[in-house]
């Protein structure tokens, strides 16, 4: 290392071949790079990484809102049909009435006997 710095320091006359020696020694600190090898490969991993969670993410959202989408038209479905059984059951209630039931069976021409008149009430 101290001949390298006597070197230096020394003023003889450089020939050609030492000056272009000098200057590509000179470029090649200069090309100094500002990450390695190692850490580019590890930058660039975390970047795929990053990407490939965020392109998951985004997948499992899409997923999740179709769901609940599928969800909510059930659910629309259902009250649906439960305003229609609602209803059906008061069109029965109000075709089983009873007077109902006798003045359509006068308009026929049958004639029923009070004695033998049996009501039946909700029948498994």
């Amino acid at each position: 290392m101290s001949a390298e710095r006597l070197r230096q320091y020394q003023t003889l006359p450089h020939r050609k071949d030492q000056t272009s020696h000098q200057t590509e020694h000179h470029a090649e600190q200069a090309k100094k790079t500002l990450f390695t090898k190692g850490e580019k490969f590890l930058y660039t991993l975390g970047i795929l990484v990053i990407t490939c969670f965020a392109i998951y993410m985004v997948m499992f959202s899409t997923s999740v809102n179709s769901l609940n989408r599928d969800i909510q038209q059930l659910d629309s479905n259902i009250e649906t049909i439960q305003s229609q059984n609602v209803s059906l059951h008061a069109e029965v209630q109000e075709l089983s009435n009873p007077t109902r039931i006798l003045t359509i069976a006068e308009k026929h021409g049958l004639d029923i006997k009070n004695s033998n008149v049996k009501q039946a009430n909700n029948t498994p």
